[in-house]
């Protein structure tokens, strides 16, 4: 882990480090609340598949880390809320303790809402009273992986609930007004072509530089060779994966990685998650509930598979791009684009491209990339517990890149390595493609 934000320039005294970081603690954990606030208690119980966690564990399992990683072992005279809660609401730190079964976490009825709640407040006095104490450097940092930490399961948040809200037969919106597309300028017509930017390749540096906060996965830079390539100007569009689609691209398995096309099989799949085939026309369910395909159909395709997005590419005669290429393309890109922040909860059509890098770079959809998650030449994971954080999951799994709609934007940079199994599909994750 690299040092924090408030930790980099101009020397300032511990104690308004301490303070500065006490404001971004409270910023992002109320802004994990604001995202609950549209549901109701049952809403926040339900964990409508595996790879999903309901609401109110989320604000659980967030607000356990900050006790077990920070207040148990740095305040004197720390006492804990619930000594029980230490592994009923432990994730996957087998150093810590065991834990419940994941599956089992929409049968946790009790604690209720207001014990959380409650919990959340007792550990948040904890770390003000830590912040008020001249705390280690090392009370920052690990501060800043909590808060990092909680950001993730902000996202989790959104596209759990999501999932949720979809498999109710009701199928009703997360939130009065939430909708894909609340901009005031309209979507352009035509959308800009999908053009290819060049990139000369090389022997380039790659991974996190310093100057702020990453996490272990990042590290260390590191040389590696990338041969000339170009990235699509924009992402794959709805309207461009139903070409896919009518093409018969669910039932050519020459298209399809073996896994992949066994997937197609058992699951069905006939199209992206969220997809529905409904009186003849297709409709796309959405935080804002049940959209025409004809409204969204220039926006960029999401909640597809690793296996799709590589039979999408292959089915267009190009490929998916490596990591290190997306991360000398995005380097050079400002962070810019729709963010959790900007409350549209879904990707948006590109409006305008640059000649000088891509666009939609960052936010709207998570992009694949044909990467398998493995470690970084000399990588090292952290000693004890803290170590299980990304390391032991460096098996199986693919890289994505960028972030997304229900992603916070102070969370997005060019080196940030995100993972799921190749089936993943309940994710914001879509496709660029790339010529190699």
């Amino acid at each position: 882990m690299t040092p924090i934000p408030w930790m980099i320039g101009a020397p300032i005294a511990g104690a308004q480090q301490a303070a500065t970081a006490g404001v971004e603690f409270a910023r992002v954990r109320r802004q994990s609340e604001a995202l609950c606030r549209p549901l109701s208690a049952e809403d926040m119980m339900v964990q409508s598949c595996a790879e999903a966690s309901p609401a109110k564990w989320h604000l659980a399992h967030t607000t356990w880390f900050f006790e077990t990683f920070l207040l148990r072992e740095f305040l004197p005279g720390y006492r804990e809320f619930d000594a029980r809660f230490l592994w009923l609401f432990n994730s996957y730190y087998n150093a810590i303790s065991d834990q419940p079964e994941k599956r089992l976490r929409a049968s946790f009825s009790r604690p209720g809402l207001d014990a959380v709640f409650a919990y959340r407040r007792h550990v948040e006095e904890g770390i003000e009273r830590l912040l008020e104490s001249n705390p280690a450097p090392e009370v920052l940092e690990r501060l800043a992986l909590g808060l990092n930490h909680e950001q993730q399961h902000q996202e989790l948040i959104a596209t759990d609930i999501k999932h949720a809200l979809w498999t109710n037969p009701l199928r009703t919106a997360y939130a009065a007004g939430a909708a894909p597309n609340p901009r005031p300028d309209p979507v352009p017509d035509p959308l800009p072509d999908r053009r290819y930017v060049e990139y000369g390749g090389g022997l380039l540096e790659v991974g996190f530089p310093g100057g702020g906060f990453s996490f272990d996965n990042e590290l260390p830079r590191h040389a590696v060779y990338v041969r000339p390539f170009a990235l699509a100007s924009r992402l794959v569009t709805c309207a461009e994966y139903l070409d896919f689609m009518e093409a018969g691209g669910y039932r050519r398995p020459q298209l399809w990685l073996a896994e992949g096309w066994q997937c197609v099989q058992r699951e069905g799949w006939q199209a992206p998650l969220y997809w529905m085939f409904e009186e003849g026309v297709w409709r796309i369910y959405t935080m804002g509930g049940r959209e025409s395909f004809e409204s969204l159909a220039a926006t960029p395709v999401c909640h597809v598979s690793y296996f799709e997005a590589d039979a999408f590419a292959r089915w267009s005669g190009l490929s998916l791009p490596g990591e290190a290429e997306w991360e000398v393309a995005a380097c050079a890109a400002p962070i810019e684009g729709n963010f959790l922040e900007n409350g549209r909860l879904h990707p948006e059509a590109c409006s305008r491209q640059s000649s000088l890098h891509p666009a939609q770079l960052y936010g709207d959809v998570w992009e694949w990339t044909r990467s398998p998650y493995i470690a970084y030449p000399g990588f090292r994971p952290a000693p004890g517990a803290l170590g299980e954080y990304n390391g032991k999951f460096m098996s199986n799994q693919m890289v994505l890149r960028g972030g997304s709609a229900v992603t916070p934007k102070s969370h997005v940079r060019a080196t940030y390595r995100n993972f799921f199994p190749p089936a993943t599909r309940w994710q914001f994750s879509g496709i660029r493609l790339a010529t190699l």
